[in-house]
């Protein structure tokens, strides 16, 4: 009985975050995808979002870190910390997140000594923020829900912009990994968090958890509106 009412939780808390990716048009209405998809989107204009982004990709693993360590249930911790390990490619330098991103930036033919030189972007900088105060300041039910709704709607935006680059024909799909990885592994990482926060939704503790979802849909939504308009 409770394995049925844990399920029923964790498939609530999902379709609660499908429903909020949905209202927000993050994938349908956000022009950065909208302009992807259409191959509207300059090639040198995208080049600098992913720039910018790999600064995003590089931060992501420090506040849900200092999530983790807000948990005094060593369960919850360790079902972040798992997510943590695999930012770090399982302890493998050569699969660090940021390392297979500094590999997808090669294949668009952006120099890595130009990521030593250029400026963080407020946009993106406004966006590791949120995270931070998020994971580190605010209730831990809106951390666990911000963190967890990126992960779950990157897993579709990965695929996204997957397709589009070999569409594009931008990228050759043998070079493709950074993105095809997330499209794989996110939806996964997602239901870690989620599970962390089955309890309380069953206990009718939902305030928090709506409020860390829409606030992680939210601001990932205004990432990559601000993104394309610094570009456009």
């Amino acid at each position: 009985m409770a394995h049925d009412s844990n399920s029923s939780a964790l498939a609530e808390i999902t379709q609660y975050a499908d429903q909020a990716i949905a209202a927000a048009g993050l994938l349908t209405t956000n022009p950065y995808f909208t302009n992807l998809k259409a191959n509207t989107f300059d090639f040198d204009a995208f080049r600098r979002t992913q720039e910018q982004f790999y600064f995003a990709v590089l931060f992501f693993s420090r506040p849900m870190a200092a999530l983790a360590a807000r948990f005094p249930d060593p369960h919850s911790r360790l079902d972040i910390l798992h997510n943590v390990v695999e930012e770090h490619g399982d302890f493998d330098e050569a699969a660090f997140h940021a390392t297979t991103f500094r590999d997808f930036l090669t294949s668009i033919s952006v120099p890595l000594a130009r990521l030593e030189e250029i400026s963080l972007w407020p946009e993106v900088r406004a966006f590791n923020s949120v995270l931070t105060t998020s994971c580190l300041l605010d209730e831990v039910e809106v951390g666990v829900g911000c963190m967890g709704v990126i992960e779950y709607a990157f897993s579709d935006i990965s695929a996204l912009i997957g397709r589009s680059v070999v569409n594009n024909g931008w990228v050759a799909s043998e070079e493709l990994k950074h993105y095809k990885l997330h499209a794989e592994i996110d939806k996964r990482h997602a239901q870690e968090f989620f599970e962390i926060l089955v309890q309380r939704w069953s206990s009718g503790e939902r305030y928090h958890i709506r409020q860390g979802i829409d606030l992680g849909v939210y601001i990932f939504n205004r990432l990559y509106r601000d993104l394309f308009l610094k570009v456009t």
